[in-house]
């Protein structure tokens, strides 16, 4: 059994929720406090250990290459003037290697993973949807890869979400295996809140065996002509065990608005830099808002 040593952030999506902001900028370069969506999933998997990425990305992604890539000019700018903190902040991955692909047409999260096949190669990857932020203080993807070590199998993971949300989501049905841990036994892709078979809703974060590859090969488009993942996990079900793990610390649907505003609120608050300031405008705001509620 391979370890796991390779991250795959698929980023070739249109980003038509943050739209005009995402008209020429991709959705991954849009900055929770001080860093770029794209950056919290790349460096929840360097926490684990992981050093090389594949990155899948589209049109007008160019600026995630150029983050990611030395900045000689700059560097040399921040020496001379002595900024050294600056300056370690961004070398902070400097250690990190990524290779990059274009997927061209935006034709699914499964068509997304197939295209980094070469890069993958006969290994398992961790797959990591960088607009689901996972707060930082969280351990999700170190225990998914803990549980493949254990298991060698794929692993999904999940997160219960109200039924009335559940249609947003691939829903899984299985049975329990342990503490938060599910084998499951069917995969269900947005289903109406009557007909899903849990509330247990897949998230943005996969470790996956190579097997996967040779089934979106294969396998058709499914809805709005795009190659789902679901399905192809699915297919995967009667050739393997898959299972899920139930992650019950903090998530933020960053692709959402509100999802982003949250997020830049609660790891603004828990920012060196700026909390304390930050922690007396948010507490002034609602003073304010307080005393206009009473006024109406």
């Amino acid at each position: 059994m391979s370890p796991v040593i390779k991250a795959l952030l698929p980023a070739a999506g249109l980003g038509t929720r943050f739209l005009p902001a995402t008209k020429a900028s991709p959705k991954e370069m849009l900055p929770i406090v001080d860093k770029p969506m794209i950056q919290y999933a790349v460096e929840e998997a360097e926490a684990c250990g992981i050093n090389e990425f594949i990155i899948v990305t589209g049109r007008h992604k160019r600026s995630i290459e150029d983050h990611f890539d030395t900045v000689y000019e700059l560097e040399e700018d921040l020496k001379q003037k002595g900024k050294k903190k600056l300056l370690e902040m961004i070398n902070r991955l400097s250690h990190i290697d990524f290779a990059y692909i274009r997927q061209g047409r935006p034709l699914g999260l499964g068509h997304a993973i197939l295209r980094a096949k070469p890069f993958v190669k006969n290994e398992p990857v961790a797959v990591l949807l960088s607009d689901d932020v996972i707060d930082p203080q969280e351990t999700l993807l170190k225990t998914m890869i803990n549980l493949y070590d254990e298991l060698d199998c794929p692993i999904v993971a999940l997160e219960e979400v109200p039924r009335e949300e559940i249609h947003r989501y691939g829903v899984i049905e299985g049975t329990v295996e342990g503490k938060d841990l599910y084998r499951i036994t069917d995969f269900v892709e947005k289903p109406r809140p009557e007909d899903a078979p849990s509330n247990l809703a897949i998230i943005g974060r996969y470790i996956l065996t190579p097997d996967i590859f040779k089934i979106l090969e294969t396998m058709k488009p499914g809805r709005g002509g795009e190659y789902q993942l679901t399905d192809a996990l699915q297919i995967l079900l009667k050739k393997r065990s898959v299972y899920g793990f139930v992650f019950r610390g903090k998530r933020y649907d960053a692709g959402d608005k509100f999802g982003f505003l949250k997020a830049t609120v609660d790891l603004a608050l828990k920012s060196s830099n700026v909390s304390e300031k930050f922690r007396e405008y948010i507490l002034h705001v609602a003073e304010k808002i307080k005393k206009e509620e009473k006024q109406k």
